[in-house]
């Protein structure tokens, strides 16, 4: 039995007074609209309206029956308002995972647009050193970088790509000397970024001669958040890789150099990852959408300010 479509009959009986008008009203047969009140009353044990042929009136517990039954059918047609209402209109809280060195540089300045244009929004944006599971824990979007989309049941959304670089500090060099080619790394103090993915032992250059590899001894520092490894080869540790992102306020600063400026490290796919294309809520879809026409162009950006940097450090070289 389907009490609410009952509930919704009853109603419209007692609102026209006649079984014949209240199916016309609602596109049943008479029959029908008898048995939907019958129904009702063999569900609730009691009788809920008096029928004569020529009128019908509403027994005492159908009179506070229908009073019931207009409470819980606005409530319900006020939650299908709002469940039909979040697929146009963003609003609510939409929730957003990020690894830390790339949501600090690319997504947090994404996100305050986002709410400048969408305000009925809000974002509870988490940033951390890990791909998180979605439904678990609740995301509606992770961002993620990796060599190649992981295999999952995921929807997910290309929006770019970066690169990784290779900085020292002006302090190293003076003190270590540059290293002029790749091999030349294998004799100087390198640093080790840890990834999500890993610590790799050696580091794939993509440069003028297609990939070369460097192995590499182990680390004297490690650390897994791009910003301290800034920090680290800033304060002359030894030389290190950095996402482009991190690396470039140093390198306008010119605390940090970039070394063999020909060669780039890491190339990483950016995604979002949702968890479906069906009925997809508009909070959802339009922060999608918003990466997918607004990170490009801020890559691009900053891919443009790092061929700048090379002509600092060709004049440290």
């Amino acid at each position: 039995m389907d009490t609410l479509q009952n509930m919704r009959m009853f109603m419209r009986v007692v609102e026209t007074g006649s079984f014949t008008a209240a199916a016309q009203l609602i596109g049943a047969t008479t029959a029908q609209a008898s048995r939907a009140v019958s129904d009702l009353e063999s569900h609730l044990h009691t009788r809920l309206l008096n029928r004569t042929t020529r009128r019908i009136a509403m027994t005492d517990a159908g009179e506070r029956y229908m009073q019931r039954c207009e409470q819980i059918l606005a409530y319900v047609d006020e939650a299908e308002a709002e469940a039909g209402d979040a697929q146009a209109t963003p609003s609510g809280k939409l929730r957003v995972h990020a690894m830390t060195s790339f949501g600090q540089h690319y997504v947090v300045p994404l996100v305050s647009r986002y709410c400048q244009r969408y305000r009925d929004v809000h974002v509870d944006l988490t940033l951390t050193q890990r791909v998180p599971d979605l439904l678990d824990e609740g995301y509606d979007v992770a961002l993620i970088q990796a060599a190649e989309l992981p295999d999952s049941k995921l929807v997910s959304q290309r929006l770019g790509s970066a690169n990784s670089i290779v900085c020292t500090s002006p302090g190293y060099i003076e003190r270590y000397g540059q290293p002029r080619v790749l091999a030349d790394l294998q004799r100087h103090i390198c640093l080790s970024l840890v990834s999500p993915a890993g610590s790799a032992s050696a580091w794939r250059f993509k440069g003028p001669y297609g990939e070369e590899v460097v192995e590499l001894g182990a680390a004297r520092f490690t650390v897994n958040v791009a910003e301290a490894m800034a920090v680290a080869l800033r304060e002359g540790m030894g030389i290190g890789v950095l996402p482009t992102s991190s690396a470039l306020p140093y390198l306008r600063a010119g605390t940090l150099v970039r070394l063999f400026p020909d060669y780039t490290l890491h190339e990483l796919q950016i995604y979002a990852l949702y968890l479906s294309r069906r009925y997809l809520d508009a909070k959802i879809r339009t922060w999608v959408e918003f990466l997918r026409d607004e990170l490009p162009d801020t890559l691009a950006i900053d891919g443009n300010s790092l061929e700048r940097s090379v002509v600092l450090t060709q004049r440290v070289a």
